[in-house]
């Protein structure tokens, strides 16, 4: 390689590093604010199963009790998963669907007029939820998680 580009190529990527931790760090930040967040939902869901019972019978959908329990351990376990960075996309996907169907059936005015009035829909008490599931869901749970270490163990096990 010539001289000329070594120095290029070596900002280039001090950069890239650089930017791969600091997306790692945002990852962290962002599944423990809202994944602890919505740990402590879900738990308190399932420790007082009957008020969400009521609520989606309230709201008409089928099988109030089996959703109440589905939806509440859902919160509650794929919350505290990907805080951890345990199979963070495997638990985002049940996270990220629970949270379209909430934002669906308790939701539906902000979600059909997305583009006509966003405000209603970026304030809608499910979407900062929503958006921390897609991202996880989309980037993983980063560097700095549970994934990522038996990642790099099992890496180095293979190698050897």
């Amino acid at each position: 390689m010539s001289t000329d580009v070594q120095p290029v190529t070596r900002t280039s990527s001090s950069s890239v590093s650089f930017g791969r931790f600091c997306q790692s760090v945002l990852l962290l930040l962002i599944r423990i604010y809202f994944f602890w967040q919505l740990f402590k939902i879900g738990l308190s869901k399932l420790e007082n199963i009957a008020t969400p019972i009521g609520f989606f019978t309230k709201l008409g959908i089928p099988y109030p009790e089996i959703s109440a329990w589905t939806v509440g351990c859902t919160e509650c376990f794929g919350g505290i998963l990907i805080v951890a960075g345990l199979a963070s996309r495997l638990a985002a996907l049940p996270v990220t669907i629970a949270l379209a169907v909430a934002y669906w059936v308790a939701d539906r005015n902000a979600v059909l007029n997305i583009w006509g009035h966003p405000d209603k829909f970026v304030s809608a008490a499910p979407f900062p939820f929503f958006l921390a599931a897609l991202i996880v869901l989309c980037f993983g749970p980063g560097w700095f998680s549970l994934d990522a270490i038996f990642g790099r163990l099992f890496r180095g096990r293979r190698e050897e």
